[in-house]
């Protein structure tokens, strides 16, 4: 079933479980000969079956996909804890859109999806997952739960972020990494989803606030979400418009191609440089375009699971 098909469906983000699922299942098909791990309420792994074993355990369905074999290794329960941190701030509200489908989605509505996929293989795998989002303030904050109960009360907590649109027009990161680290006190795997826009000031600070994330063992992986093709690559056509700092509400007017060259080189500049100090403090860095899907986010989870646990 399509995707965009389904969000059309569903209204936006009404169904956000079921958009949810939509996305690990397609990701798990796209798979198709690979062994995956950790997507299964009943097993931990997949293992290539081997002559002579039992057959009890072949998974027929995903023979039927790959003509190979392979069985249902089980496990005990995991006892992984992840907690998710999501940037509302008005810059993640861009492009503005009514997030009806994949190819409208905004910043906020990718990382919210994104973390409800996360929710739903940490479900499934029966692991606690807690949230923070912040915005103008430290808005919400939820700590790691597995319950049923738990987890219905995150993802209305983000159907909310996605429809609801803030007010705020500066937000201060490294200040609320800094209350999430002191709240987060069992080593857990924690997700960032955020654009990084903040001043070149503050830039130290929130470095600063990702290593205390990285105090007791934690494993910090920040997700930085952006539009490639019109804030990387600055890809308008060349007619007059006038660019709006949705942070700070100051603008300009001009033809695209007048700066596009000077525009393209600095954000480059940016960007290598977030990748340099995230791997000089050891957090992960990865770039997660709206326009490419989930597939990065969900594969850099299972690594990153593998690893931790």
């Amino acid at each position: 079933m399509d995707l965009q098909l389904e969000l059309n469906k569903a209204g936006g983000f009404k169904n956000l479980e079921l958009l949810a699922k939509q996305v690990v299942e397609g990701f798990i098909a796209g798979m198709h000969k690979s062994p995956f791990h950790g997507f299964s309420a009943e097993f931990a792994e997949h293992k290539i079956y081997n002559q002579g074993e039992s057959t009890k355990h072949i998974d027929w369905k995903l023979y039927a996909k790959t003509d190979r074999l392979y069985t249902k290794r089980y496990d005990e329960e995991t006892n992984l804890r992840c907690h998710l941190i999501l940037d509302n701030s008005s810059s993640m509200h861009y492009p503005e859109s009514a997030n009806t489908s994949l190819n409208t989605i905004n910043k906020v509505g990718f990382s919210v999806l994104a973390c409800a996929s996360i929710m739903h293989i940490l479900k499934k795998q029966r692991d606690a997952v807690g949230l923070s989002i912040y915005g103008e303030h430290y808005d919400y904050y939820a700590p790691e739960k597995g319950s049923e109960r738990h987890h219905q009360m995150l993802l209305n907590t983000l159907s909310s972020a996605v429809t609801i649109k803030p007010n705020s027009k500066t937000t201060e990161t490294y200040k609320y990494l800094h209350q999430i680290a002191e709240k987060i006190h069992r080593r857990s795997l924690i997700f960032v989803f955020t654009d990084m826009f903040q001043t070149s000031e503050e830039d130290e600070k929130l470095f600063e606030a990702l290593r205390h994330l990285k105090h007791n063992k934690h494993e910090v992986i920040l997700f930085h979400v952006f539009d490639k093709a019109k804030e990387l690559s600055f890809d308008f056509d060349n007619k007059p418009k006038r660019f709006i700092d949705i942070e700070t509400g100051d603008y300009i007017n001009l033809y695209p191609d007048n700066i596009k060259e000077n525009y393209e080189t600095a954000v480059n500049h940016y960007f290598t440089n977030l990748r340099l100090r995230c791997g000089q403090y050891r957090i992960k860095y990865v770039e997660a375009d709206i326009q490419r899907g989930f597939n990065n986010i969900l594969t850099t989870y299972m690594i990153e699971r593998q690893k931790f646990v």
